[in-house]
């Protein structure tokens, strides 16, 4: 749904302007200090990207789903690093609140999510709840007008800077599966919370990652998730089948960024006395790209609309993070191909970069073999 086109490409434009005139020149930049520097940040603050999805009740701009992912299109072409900075707040870190907290926890916390002065993060991955999310261990005792938190989380994007964390906790005892898990808000600074060092990774330079320890972490009654018990994992839900059409889009930016480099390339880059870029071979390369990106793209344009009518998109929104990420990957792939050596050594090339950078997609909100079984599951019982 566009509520206004004439406002919605000003937006774009400004976004696109943005990533291509200040972000690009510094990716080198984020990549060897491993943060993104404090002024960009302060830039993405004033631009208020970090309110993306928040309402406009809240200080956010209330972007509809599908203004959401074209954003989001323009945004994750600039370095992964920049658009997680503000990622979790325009998804996972403020959605859980803005679907299910009470008019208080909204009036508390969104307008500082949406201004980007606090940074949030979803806290769900434990060491045995990953695919298995409802195996939750951590723990949540009711203790007067608070909660008593003891577990740990791990693989938390932005938890060493997160000053917000939505979590998931097990409030019934003796409780398996889905049942008896609660949400919860946990600020830093209340007693007994603390995160550990970024970890070292793969890729994503400068988006850190690390885990979240609770050791009886004492936490106002008053900020569990909408005021009920037991509807945590729903909460949950509810943000994963948004983000997870969101993410497709930010897997699908990297792609088109990652084709534009490798057409460039190969148009210049000359062997046999003619342009590689003359080759069918490479052609072939790029027109299975091209076609894989206006394939993710329609698709999650679709199931954006879709959402934003109202209806269920659960399936929808697997498929498209499923085959989104997938598709990124394979970009990446023969993008690296078309630049030949050049695209293995980081001194030559940005796609070795990004090649490591995309590869975390297919795993996290779902890894790929998680959403096969649901979209699978899904279709098997619309037919019995």
């Amino acid at each position: 749904m566009v509520r206004n086109q004439q406002a919605l490409d000003a937006f774009l434009s400004d976004v696109r302007t943005f990533v291509r005139d200040e972000v690009f020149a510094r990716e080198a930049e984020i990549e060897r200090l491993d943060e993104v520097p404090a002024d960009l940040v302060q830039t993405l603050r004033e631009k208020g990207f970090f309110g993306w999805s928040i309402p406009q009740a809240y200080g956010g701009a209330g972007l509809s789903t599908e203004e959401l992912v074209l954003g989001a299109l323009e945004l994750s072409q600039a370095a992964v690093a920049v658009r997680a900075r503000v990622g979790t707040n325009t998804g996972i870190g403020a959605e859980g609140i803005v679907v299910d907290g009470t008019e208080a926890q909204k009036q508390q916390y969104l307008p500082r999510l949406a201004s980007g002065e606090w940074t949030g993060c979803l806290a769900v991955t434990e060491p045995e709840a990953g695919s298995e999310a409802t195996n939750v261990q951590t723990t949540a005792r009711r203790d007067g007008d608070s909660y008593i938190l003891n577990g740990s989380k791990c693989y938390i994007t932005n938890a060493p800077i997160a000053d917000v964390f939505t979590v998931t906790a097990r409030t019934e005892p003796g409780s398996t599966g889905a049942r008896g898990v609660s949400a919860f808000i946990v600020e830093r600074g209340m007693p007994g919370l603390a995160t550990g060092a970024p970890y070292r990774k793969m890729g994503q330079a400068g988006s850190p990652v690390g885990e979240v320890h609770f050791n009886e972490c004492r936490v106002p009654a008053a900020n569990l998730i909408g005021g009920v018990e037991g509807n945590g994992f729903k909460t949950v839900m509810k943000t994963l089948n948004k983000q997870r059409i969101h993410l497709a889009a930010l897997s699908t930016g990297p792609a088109m960024r990652m084709l534009e480099m490798a057409v460039a390339h190969t148009t210049t880059r000359a062997q046999f006395g003619q342009p590689v870029a003359n080759f069918q071979l490479v052609q072939a390369l790029i027109a299975d790209c091209q076609t894989e990106i206006f394939a993710a793209r329609s698709m999650i344009l679709e199931t954006a609309r879709k959402r934003d009518r109202g209806e269920d998109v659960v399936l929808e929104a697997s498929m498209c993070k499923y085959f989104a990420t997938e598709m990124c990957g394979r970009v990446a792939d023969r993008c690296v191909q078309m630049f030949g050596g050049a695209g293995y050594v980081a001194d030559h090339s940005q796609i070795e970069r990004w090649y490591r950078d995309v590869r975390l997609f297919r795993l996290y909100e779902g890894t790929s073999q998680i959403h096969q079984l649901n979209i699978a599951k899904q279709v098997l019982a619309a037919h019995r």
